[in-house]
């Protein structure tokens, strides 16, 4: 029960600091968009490895990321 709601509460945090991660790089523009999105591929990976997102869905918005910042950069 204690092991539980402390991980959930890592989840949580992780999960939160991941969206921000990913709103930083929707946000940012040119090489401040290459740093965000830098950031977001380690904090997605890290969440895809311990389950808190799906390893595809991981995949997926890296994917996805990486198209948009190569569209603002480029």
């Amino acid at each position: 029960m204690r092991q539980g709601r402390a991980r959930a509460t890592q989840n949580r945090t992780q999960r939160s600091q991941l969206r921000s991660a990913l709103k930083r790089v929707r946000t940012a523009t040119g090489a401040d968009a290459q740093a965000a999105y830098a950031d977001a591929v380690k904090l997605l990976d890290r969440a895809g490895q311990k389950n808190i997102i799906h390893k595809n869905a991981a995949a997926r918005q890296k994917s996805r990321l990486a198209k948009l910042v190569g569209t603002k950069s480029g």
